[in-house]
């Protein structure tokens, strides 16, 4: 790679980092054809993308980024991937399902809403986070919970007046 195809490809790094608040670093190495071409289209259908990186290039696009990664340009050793996605818990839940077939996916670490995670053994916890969308829903279940049940109080008062 020339200085200018590294200065490009930085930049598109930058970019890409810019553009979501959601960055999964992993190791997908090992994975054969297969299961790799499989991983990308659960990916592809889950709204994340899915990029094998080099470790110099992640480093410097993080660096370059207004956004603070913390100690995540530290694990980026070895083969590394990266998921982007606008949903917090989508490449958790892609990976975890993943293992249940191999050791791969690995999780190296994760950028979330500002957050840093670092280690294998959060995956789980990644996981079950609750994503922006379900935390609404239960809000408005919750604030529609007791206008429901007045509701149905007045429907059966309603009912009780017209038997009598």
């Amino acid at each position: 790679m020339t200085r200018e195809e590294k200065s490009i490809a930085i930049e598109d790094l930058t970019a890409q980092l810019a553009g979501t608040n959601v960055v999964y670093v992993a190791d997908i190495s090992g994975l054969n054809a297969e299961t790799t071409s499989n991983l990308r289209r659960a990916c592809f259908k889950a709204g994340i993308k899915l990029e094998v990186v080099k470790n110099t290039l992640l480093e410097k696009a993080m660096e370059a980024s207004d956004k603070e990664y913390g100690d995540l340009p530290s694990i980026l050793k070895g083969n590394t991937s990266i998921f982007l996605s606008e949903t917090a818990n989508a490449p958790a839940k892609i990976m975890k399902e993943f293992r249940k077939k191999s050791d791969k996916p690995v999780l190296k670490g994760a950028y979330i809403n500002s957050e840093i995670y670092i280690g294998d053994n959060l995956l789980d916890s990644l996981a079950s986070l609750k994503s922006k969308e379900e935390v609404i829903g239960e809000i408005i279940g919750l604030l529609q919970s007791p206008a429901q049940r007045v509701i149905s109080a007045l429907k059966n008062q309603f009912k009780d007046e017209e038997v009598a």
